[in-house]
């Protein structure tokens, strides 16, 4: 039952991605290991559509560790982790809490070696700048923790870079990159200190690789200029290219303009879904604090609200009219819908 309910939330999640997306291409450099333990490595710009992202991009089913915050209430929690989502504590949910996170490290540990897949995000925290921050420690915690009381733990850690062309826009398009399988085992060394300093760094610098990483003692002026040229966010490795070449090697297409029939598009979206576009932006928008979650609720509404307002149109349609012009109906705003966002 685990496993259909599973399949089951993945194939609906995935099925509003694809809905709420322009455009979401999965680059994989080499197939991900299906039989071996793994560890998702990812940086973090847009809160909870990360992890759905990967969630819904590879073939794994992977265990997420998640800000704590989030399961304060009790029905939200048995969610949470009836989906695999593990709690991570950070300084800001007190220093008591923080020792809660050997559990959850050892948890993971215990996951690893019955083959598990883990996913997380080492950034420690999510920020929509186009940067890789420092990576935190607790990620190396899990690697040479599981190591060290498993030696022959055949542990792969895969980077991941989630690129977004406007994060918080409506109709956005993502690309995923996922790199090749490296051994854990690679960084074993007699002396735990280097080795953790050597496994932040080269995965910082593997998962920079996948996503667009502007260094921040330059990062205002760098991004005004990627902008100014219509950088193509979503192929980091060629954005990365002409920072590195000072701008001097850089190639991309002028963005298309939005069209009157686009806009009209969109509106008629808006009209035929003016209930939910209503409590998106009377009710929830005004309580976002922090923008990064601005992607996630408007995913939110859209994977929830959206269907049961349709489903109300449908039923009223159905009933007052035959059921022909209820189906008619759908089909119509399904295909709008579509045109809407892909087009």
């Amino acid at each position: 039952m685990k496993k259909l309910w599973l399949h089951s939330v993945r194939a609906y999640i995935g099925l509003g991605l694809f809905f709420y997306y322009k455009k979401i291409q999965v680059i994989k450099s080499e197939t991900i290991p299906k039989d071996k333990p793994v560890l998702f490595l990812s940086n973090h710009q847009n809160a909870l559509l990360d992890a759905l992202l990967i969630a819904t991009t590879n073939s794994r089913f992977s265990y997420f560790l998640t800000r704590a915050s989030v399961f304060n209430k009790s029905i939200i929690s048995k969610l949470l982790n009836s989906l695999r989502m593990l709690p991570v504590y950070r300084v800001r949910d007190g220093w008591g809490k923080i020792t809660n996170n050997n559990s959850i490290f050892e948890t993971c540990t215990a996951l690893l070696k019955k083959g598990e897949a883990v996913a997380l995000f080492p950034e420690g925290s999510h920020n929509l700048n186009r940067t890789v921050r420092t990576l935190s420690k607790g990620f190396t915690r899990i690697v040479f923790d599981s190591l060290e009381k498993f030696p022959d733990l055949d542990l792969q850690l895969i980077p991941v870079g989630v690129n977004f062309e406007d994060a918080t826009a409506f109709g956005d398009s993502c690309t995923i990159y996922y790199g090749n399988a490296i051994p854990a085992n690679y960084f074993v060394f007699n002396d735990r200190n280097q080795a953790v300093i050597k496994l932040k760094k080269d995965l910082q610098s593997k998962i920079s690789e996948l996503t667009t990483h502007i260094e921040s003692d330059v990062y205002g002026e760098t991004l005004d200029k990627l902008n100014s040229i219509h950088a193509d966010f979503l192929e980091p490795k060629k954005v990365n290219a002409c920072i590195a070449s000072n701008f001097s090697e850089c190639n991309f297409k002028n963005k298309k303009e939005r069209t009157f029939l686009k806009k009209a598009l969109k509106g008629l979206l808006i009209l035929n879904l003016i209930m939910p576009y209503a409590i998106w932006k009377l009710v929830i928008t005004p309580k976002i604090v922090e923008i990064e979650f601005v992607g996630t609720f408007r995913f939110a509404i859209a994977i929830t609200l959206v269907p049961i307002w349709i489903l109300i149109i449908v039923i009223i349609l159905a009933s007052t009219f035959g059921l022909l012009y209820g189906v008619a109906y759908l089909v119509f705003v399904l295909c709008l819908t579509l045109i809407a966002i892909k087009s």
